[in-house]
């Protein structure tokens, strides 16, 4: 080998330590700048560590109410419908022309009372015509019966003269009972819908002229379960209300319950009879049922409002007090108690499971909540619950 080939394996071997000498400074130049840093940061996340093991979570603010042992009256609720008592279509018996209309509608009318009159001059003259021949019929009879009596005459004469003088009366008869018709009149008393005929107009049998209705007292048609059937009884009391009539309450009693079943849905039909003497409610309106049923009900009763509600099941938070293993203070903590619910009634619910009588629970705001959580108590923003309560906008 040459002395070419010598200089080259020199070189080489100078590039290469050069590099080295080059990335090991690269290294200690890094190591200077980064080093700090890391040491820095650490330091920061090491004081972050330690106040936040230090730092105590403040207590959560919530209302709370104890559970109560109270006696609600045994009730059952139902929609309801309003029939009238007595209701009808007053229609038209007879054909004719509308001659006179005796009645303004909406008006009240007694049993009896006209409504309209259809034109009977025809007929009128009918009667004249029938009346003058049963009254000739009559004479005749009279005749008749004299010379039968002095036996001038058969029996057979006779009594052929008795049946013209009975048909032309009862052809009489039946032309005043068409004129009676043509004055349709109130079949009783109640009040009157909407005027369904005018002046002139040709009537049919049965046309509708107008809608009859007694308001005072009102029937309310109602279902409830097969169940409660020994419960239901002439004169249970009831109360219904509607929003046609808001904050007045009706009361009455039930008059009736269907002998039988609805099939599809196992309920029982019950009618009740309720006092309308301000004629608040009509027929065909909607109602709030509200059967009172004997017995009155024990039950515990919490805010509708501390019900935490799941698909897995309803539950609850329990206030309770908690003392601090190390310092010994005490505090309030929060435990998830499942519940099973009973029957609602205002702005609460009965508890039928799971809760006793003196349970101080959390009131409101309870989606919020976990459980351990520690919480103190204020009340000062807590809504008032009521078990009947009325809203300014309902």
């Amino acid at each position: 080998m040459g002395p070419c080939g010598s200089v080259r394996r020199s070189s080489h071997t100078v590039m290469q330590r050069n590099i080295r000498l080059f990335l090991i400074g690269l290294v200690v130049c890094l190591l200077g700048v980064v080093g700090p840093l890391a040491f820095v940061k650490w330091g920061q996340f090491s004081a972050m560590q330690a106040a936040g093991a230090a730092m105590t979570i403040p207590p959560t603010t919530v209302t709370a109410a104890a559970a109560k042992q109270e006696t609600w009256g045994n009730t059952l609720s139902a929609p309801g419908s309003l029939e009238a008592v007595r209701g009808v279509t007053v229609a038209a018996e007879v054909g004719g022309k509308v001659s006179r209309i005796a009645f303004e509608p909406g008006a009240t009318v007694e049993a009896g009372a006209v409504l309209i009159e259809l034109d009977a001059s025809t007929e009128e003259a009918e009667l004249r015509a029938a009346e003058a021949g049963s009254k000739l019929a009559r004479a005749d009879l009279d005749r008749l019966q004299n010379l039968h009596r002095e036996g001038i005459i058969s029996h057979a004469e006779l009594d052929s003269t008795q049946a013209t003088a009975t048909r032309s009366i009862a052809q009489a008869e039946s032309i005043r009972a068409t004129i009676a018709k043509k004055s349709i009149r109130a079949p009783f008393a109640g009040r009157l819908g909407l005027r369904q005929v005018n002046l002139g107009q040709i009537l049919r049998e049965g046309d509708p002229i107008t809608v009859l209705q007694t308001l005072d007292p009102i029937f309310v048609n109602f279902s409830v379960p097969q169940q409660h059937l020994a419960d239901l009884g002439a004169e249970t009391a009831v109360r219904i209300t509607t929003d046609a009539a808001r904050g007045t309450t009706f009361e009455g009693r039930i008059n009736a319950v269907s002998p039988e079943v609805d099939l599809a849905t196992r309920s029982l039909r019950v009618q009740a009879t309720i006092a309308n003497t301000e004629e608040k409610l009509r027929p065909g309106m909607y109602a709030n049922v509200e059967i009172v049923l004997p017995n009155p009900l024990d039950v515990l009763v919490i805010p509708a409002t501390a019900v935490l509600y799941a698909p897995y099941g309803d539950s609850v938070f329990v206030i309770d007090e908690q003392k601090d293993e190390k310092g010994g203070e005490a505090s309030q903590v929060l435990r998830q108690q499942f519940v099973r619910l009973g029957v609602g009634r205002g702005d609460f619910v009965s508890v039928v499971d799971g809760l006793e009588a003196g349970d101080t629970i959390v009131s409101t705001g309870v989606f919020k909540l976990r459980p351990g959580t520690k919480v103190v108590v204020d009340n000062r923003l807590a809504p008032p619950m009521e078990l009947a309560p009325k809203p300014d906008n309902a």
